[in-house]
């Protein structure tokens, strides 16, 4: 089997599920530091700052810190950073994509955005889509976070990004751009942190929609854990296949262990 040098690793369904670390995350986790190999916590959520995610892992005892996390917010500011710096934006979405738009310098506004940004927003209103819907039709550039149509929960699947994104785009007749996973936008700067060639770096995921296919639209092999959300089954129907299929991180901790 390859070695990798890198691993970019999704939360939601890999590493924890819910409040609660998933059986042998931790262990995994510390078996690349021992190695000494590199890792990124990448994920599609918007929600919260990495510093917040940070805690969140602390919290399930996984040692973690901000610079180990790049979400779809700070993509998001960085991918805008580099097109139009510091203009207006009419943002739908949460703590996370806010701190990361207002420290890049985009200046909040609901008056002739140049800009539409929409991430999971969980107080999404009609008045919210209205006034996302006329800025787009009024020439702002529409922008998703991400796509995800739903996200676990305790509850179960829950309406995602992606839900709210449809709304936004059908009211206003236009199709966003996308950032996150699996667009190849999020995971080409996510490799820049990370310090690793993509060939040489695994994608490792529960979502063969997201994580999955950001492999294989960016030249990276893949690891679907079956932790989560997508199955064997699913896998098999899949236009798009994984390099590798594992039942959870301790099975390959230990096939890595031994190299098969």
């Amino acid at each position: 089997m390859k070695s990798y040098n890198g691993y970019l690793l999704d939360l939601d369904g890999t590493i924890y599920r819910g409040t609660e670390a998933i059986e042998g995350a931790k262990e995994f986790l510390s078996h690349l530091k021992d190695q000494h190999i590199p890792y990124l916590f990448l994920t599609n959520n918007s929600s919260a700052s990495p510093q917040q995610v940070a805690i969140r892992l602390q919290k399930m005892g996984i040692d973690a810190s901000p610079d180990e996390v790049y979400t779809s917010s700070m993509a998001t500011a960085q991918y805008m950073s580099e097109h139009e710096a510091g203009c207006t934006v009419y943002m739908i979405g949460e703590e996370g994509l806010r701190q990361e738009l207002v420290q890049h310098g985009f200046v909040l506004t609901e008056e002739s955005p140049q800009y539409v940004v929409v991430g999971i927003d969980r107080t999404f209103t009609y008045e919210k889509l209205a006034i996302a819907a006329t800025a787009v039709r009024k020439g702002a550039k529409l922008i998703a976070t991400n796509p995800d149509p739903a996200i676990p929960t305790e509850k179960g699947l829950q309406p995602g990004n992606g839900s709210l994104i449809a709304a936004v785009s059908v009211a206003a007749a236009t199709k966003p751009i996308v950032i996150g996973k699996p667009e190849p936008i999020i995971v080409r700067y996510a490799l820049e942190r990370l310090g690793t060639e993509a060939a040489q770096t695994l994608v490792v995921g529960d979502n063969l929609h997201t994580d999955i296919e950001a492999g294989a639209n960016s030249g990276l092999d893949s690891l679907l854990v079956l932790t989560g959300y997508s199955t064997r089954e699913d896998a098999e129907d899949h236009a798009v296949q994984p390099t590798y299929i594992t039942e959870d991180l301790t099975a390959w901790r230990r096939r890595i262990s031994r190299g098969v």
